[in-house]
């Protein structure tokens, strides 16, 4: 079994340094995989309500057998439950449809800017907290201005900010703020998904040089940036192989050649995007 090492919450909670993701899996797809995961060591699991699979990671967790508090198991409030008691009720349908007494990491999915509601939603998910409903309470696709606001109005930072960031958005000055702020950095889409990176001639020629995949680099940059990245995969070798990735290290010219490419969004810009 990998020793995966865990990052300190600033809750006092601990989270692992990598996951898994299950966007865009089904129910079928998500409890197989989950499944599989947690056999493979996986400790970190992330869903949505958006990713409608809640019921099958799940599923997944109970088939696993592992005790509740080896887990740490992640969900987000969908944009069309922001607001307070819209947040609180959201919350009680994720919870059920997966089957737990609690949730580890709850977070506000996208932050909606034209809406205004996510302030009103985390002071939910603080209330969320401090009945014992959930450990960590956090966000996703958060900017600085956004940070910023949560704590002027309430006080309470994220443990947490998810954010796209791979090799093409590296996101240097949100990470900063992250770390003097003490907020962890969880990476989305960690290997670009549909870009090409798996196969670009630098990231290869890198995972040639160690004689690991190019995931697996991409994957450690992560690692070495001191962010957590979620790839989704349901197959059983890559699972493992994401999964191994602190028995080696990378170069700083190694870490150059990766990150050395043009800057390029995959997803929504947190400023406009909306998703309900």
């Amino acid at each position: 079994m990998i020793n995966i090492p865990a990052h300190q919450l600033n809750d006092g909670t601990t989270i692992p340094s990598v996951g898994l993701g299950t966007w865009p899996m089904d129910d079928a797809e998500a409890e197989r995989a989950v499944a599989d995961a947690l056999d493979a060591g996986y400790r970190l699991v992330d869903t949505a309500a958006n990713y409608r699979n809640e019921s099958g990671v799940g599923r997944g967790i109970e088939r696993s057998g592992l005790a509740r508090e080896e887990l740490v198991v992640t969900t987000k409030l969908p944009g069309r439950d922001h607001g307070y008691e819209e947040a609180l009720a959201s919350f009680e349908a994720s919870r059920r449809r997966l089957g737990l007494d609690y949730v580890d990491l709850y977070l506000i999915h996208w932050p909606l800017p034209r809406v205004d509601r996510y302030v009103d939603a985390w002071r939910a998910m603080i209330r969320l907290r401090d009945d014992g409903l959930v450990r960590s309470i956090g966000v996703s696709n958060f900017t600085v201005e956004h940070l910023e606001r949560l704590e002027k109005e309430t006080g309470v930072l994220p443990a947490v900010n998810q954010i796209e960031l791979h090799p093409m958005l590296p996101q240097e000055e949100l990470r900063s703020f992250h770390s003097t702020k003490g907020v962890v950095t969880e990476s989305w889409s960690p290997l670009g998904r549909g870009s090409g990176l798996l196969t670009d001639p630098a990231v290869v020629a890198v995972a040639e040089e160690i004689g690991v995949t190019p995931a697996q680099v991409l994957l450690r940059w992560h690692v070495e940036l001191g962010a957590v990245p979620i790839p989704k995969s349901s197959d059983p070798a890559r699972l493992r192989a994401n999964l191994d990735l602190f028995g080696f290290d990378l170069t700083p010219a190694q870490l150059r050649a990766v990150a050395d490419r043009p800057r390029r969004r995959l997803g929504g810009d947190p400023a406009t995007h909306e998703e309900f």
